[in-house]
């Protein structure tokens, strides 16, 4: 069974990789994507984004890297065959803005949505965190 990670990747954190992991262990294969989502402001080019994860996936042989940055989600499942969606959780918060985009990726084209649940370890570790102490390194004194 093939299944897709989607995300913007923005950059890719500990999480990300410890969630395509676990996935790795899960399903036949695992396609990890690089997605626009238009609530975030891109930070790292894409291809930067796509270099990362394949530094990432060395190690795991069902692991492939694609992006879509145009179109639905389930408009790149339907192309790519792929019924399942893999989603990292960190905690309530993040299932509730994932449970409406799972129902209607399910309403729209069948795909099931299948979570994981952050490592205990990292669920505090957002992209956006990484992001502002990056740029708080940076920040002039």
């Amino acid at each position: 069974m093939r299944a897709l990670f989607p995300g913007s990747f923005d950059p890719v954190t500990e999480g990300h990789q410890a969630v395509l992991r676990r996935a790795a262990l899960l399903f036949d294969e695992v396609v990890v994507c690089v997605m626009f989502n238009a609530n975030k402001t891109g930070r790292s080019p894409i291809a930067e984004r796509l270099d990362r994860l394949r530094a990432a996936a060395t190690d795991l042989s069902n692991v492939t890297v694609d992006s879509h940055t145009g179109g639905l989600l389930v408009d790149y499942c339907r192309q790519a065959g792929i019924d399942v969606v893999i989603r990292g959780v960190r905690g309530a918060a993040d299932l509730d803005y994932e449970m409406p985009m799972a129902r209607m990726n399910h309403e729209l084209a069948g795909v099931e949505t299948f979570f994981i649940a952050a490592d205990p370890t990292l669920a505090h570790v957002s992209s956006t965190l990484v992001t502002a102490m990056s740029q708080q390194d940076r920040a002039p004194e």
